[in-house]
């Protein structure tokens, strides 16, 4: 797997870049965010660990710069604590994000926990695809098609249009999804599910004020809705 770690730190960079290459990860790593924007676009990479506040190009507009030509996954780090922060990097279209300091040990178990979902096998069953009514999911491309209109999703975006339209109707509270989509301690609130409920409506709904698909069960939580 190649990693790109793009932070203006270097020393952290250098430490970042020792331990995943004692995992067996090829690193790439960047100290700006033109750089970052040109290995993003010039190099076939499986994940990008990108800081948020960076030279040239802050980590945010890179983030957002990114998923205009691709949908790797993307984990933002932030030496912010405040949750508007983070919120807003997942808006720009991030998977995840970390407070610095983090524990190594933890960033390594994002990205491999990412990377457990991305490279899978990409059948559900025996099937490379699945439809429920107008709604296919492509395993292969990790795409939504609705109505004959296809999507790109980021691989969060993906595994919650995956859950919802696999069990119809079910409702399932944020911590739910917090719980069953991140799949680890994750130190995030509810906002972080809202925020990827509201990009996904505005990629997949006809109208996203009044969704057709994905719908709100008031005091519970999210549903597919076939119908």
């Amino acid at each position: 797997m190649k990693v790109l770690i793009v932070d203006d730190e270097k020393p952290l960079v250098k430490g970042m870049k020792f331990n995943f290459e004692q995992e067996g990860y090829q690193v790439e790593t960047a100290y700006d965010g033109e750089e970052a924007l040109r290995q993003a676009r010039d190099k076939n990479l499986d994940l990008i660990i990108l800081d948020l506040m960076l030279p040239k190009i802050d980590g945010l507009s890179v983030c957002q710069k990114i998923r205009e030509f691709s949908n790797i996954p993307i984990i933002m780090l932030t030496a912010k604590a405040e949750d508007m922060d983070k919120i807003l990097g997942l808006e720009y279209g991030a998977d995840d994000y970390i407070t610095k300091p983090f524990n190594i040990l933890e960033l390594k178990a994002r990205v491999k926990a990412i990377m457990r979902r991305v490279s899978s096998p990409a059948t559900k069953g025996d099937r490379t695809k699945i439809s429920m009514g107008s709604v296919t999911l492509d395993y292969n491309q990790r795409k939504v098609t609705i109505e004959d209109v296809t999507t790109d999703l980021t691989s969060k975006e993906f595994d919650l249009m995956d859950l919802l339209v696999t069990n119809p109707g079910r409702v399932y509270s944020r911590d739910d999804l917090l719980d069953l989509i991140w799949g680890y301690d994750y130190p995030g609130d509810a906002r972080t599910v809202d925020v990827h409920i509201r990009r996904l409506r505005e990629k997949i709904e006809p109208n996203a004020a009044e969704p057709r698909y994905l719908l709100t069960k008031w005091g519970a939580g999210y549903y597919f809705n076939e119908n």
